[in-house]
């Protein structure tokens, strides 16, 4: 068993922990910035970086100036060109200021605490796992890495005297992890946690879900060896109606373009031809906001209430439309991604890596959402997509994970 460890700002570092929870000490994930208990002092940093993190994200939308403010304080997180390769390990100025803050208490209660029974740490956040690291926790520490690239505040402050041992979900996070000076033998390239719910189902959600991205059997007719090698005979029908799910971050930035998708798709929603599903997570406002829709939504109580109904959906769910979030990498499951447009600069990098896998494609003008998404569907592009997304994306990250996990804690 490990201590799991995420922090409840926005979804990405929950929903990456969320598959991992049976690896968790007494089945229970730890949020670093909220725990019972947290000191006060620590409880105002980490709420801080939060509310000044939404209040950007949310004032992008701002005209004329609002791209302008958060583009000044994206350039702090930036991820720095791949080409040429070359030595990236000197530490930049959020590093620093993370580690001064060490310097002055933050985090050590929280290391104390775990530090009792030191039974390896997974963190889904390389906060905490500096934390770990910096107040000397006794236990292995491990960082899982949710983006398909990563800026050098991922790595410590000195990556090669480092003992943290870093889960990569691609290649690029692999090489790039080598560039800011973590050692070989820290990196193990394992994938993205996917949910095993959605993994242990994955072929036969796909062998439902391609009859509705085919419509015309163009993607059929052309590679049906590939299909019936890699995913056995088809039905004769799909047990869902063509269903699009519109995923809103932990922000809730975007809460916009759901209201042009449901309206310009209206006429097509009430002759039955496509259901929409608006994902608002947990937040009671945007619930509120899309309930007057009359849209099918979900919302959970609490996150692992949302995860658990998410994902379900998720198993009825043809095109998943999102911004390029830990989101991008649940194309593997054989969903084709709908791309909405990026907040910051790692969502960019997770956004190429969609592009160059061939299984999502960017968002056009939502307002036509009834002709661009038929016309893609028509072209059996949608149904390309989703085999490029289940044949390509690595599906198995969480048992990867585990068989690390297991052989570390001796379980």
């Amino acid at each position: 068993m490990a201590w799991l460890v995420d922090v409840n700002m926005g979804y990405g570092h929950q929903r990456t922990a969320y598959p991992l929870k049976s690896l968790a000490v007494d089945g229970k994930i730890i949020n670093a910035n909220s725990y019972d208990g947290i000191p006060e002092k620590d409880r105002k940093i980490w709420l801080f970086n939060q509310k000044f993190y939404e209040f950007i994200s949310n004032f992008k939308k701002t005209p004329l100036i609002g791209n302008l403010i958060f583009s000044i304080f994206d350039a702090f997180q930036k991820i720095l060109s791949f080409y040429p390769k070359r030595d990236l390990s000197k530490p930049n100025f959020a590093l620093r200021q993370t580690y001064f803050l060490f310097k002055k208490g933050w985090g050590k209660d929280l290391i104390e605490r775990l530090r009792k029974n030191p039974a390896p740490l997974i963190s889904t956040f390389f906060i905490p796992a500096f934390m770990a690291e910096f107040f000397n926790y006794p236990g292995e520490i491990f960082c899982v890495v949710c983006d398909a690239d990563i800026s050098r505040s991922w790595a410590p402050l000195e990556p090669q005297k480092s003992k943290i041992k870093y889960f990569a979900p691609t290649e690029r996070v692999k090489e790039r992890l080598k560039f800011y000076g973590v050692k070989e033998e820290n990196i193990a390239l394992t994938g993205y946690p996917l949910p095993r719910e959605n993994v242990e189902n994955a072929k036969e959600d796909l062998r439902q879900r391609i009859l509705n991205l085919d419509p015309q059997k163009k993607y059929f007719e052309k590679y049906e060896i590939l299909i019936k090698n890699t995913l056995g005979e088809l039905p004769q029908k799909s047990d869902h109606p063509l269903t699009i799910m519109f995923a809103i971050g932990g922000v809730g930035a975007q809460k916009e373009i759901g209201i042009k998708i449901l309206k310009s798709l209206s006429p097509k929603i009430n002759a039955g031809e496509i259901k929409v599903i608006i994902s608002v997570g947990t937040k009671k406002e945007l619930k509120e906001y899309f309930e007057k829709s009359g849209a099918e939504i979900i919302f959970g109580r609490d996150i692992d209430d949302y995860f658990e109904k998410f994902n379900q959906a998720l198993r009825k769910t043809d095109i998943l439309w999102t911004k390029p979030s830990e989101l991008s990498f649940y194309t593997a499951l054989g969903l084709p991604i709908i791309i909405a447009p990026t907040i910051g600069s790692q969502e960019e990098f997770n956004r190429q890596w969609l592009l160059q896998l061939g299984s999502a494609k960017i968002q056009e003008n939502p307002a036509y959402v009834n002709e661009w998404l038929f016309d893609g569907l028509n072209s059996s592009w949608f149904a390309e997509a989703a085999m490029q997304g289940f044949i390509e994306g690595e599906k198995m990250g969480t048992y990867n994970i585990q068989k690390i996990i297991s052989k570390c804690s001796g379980s």
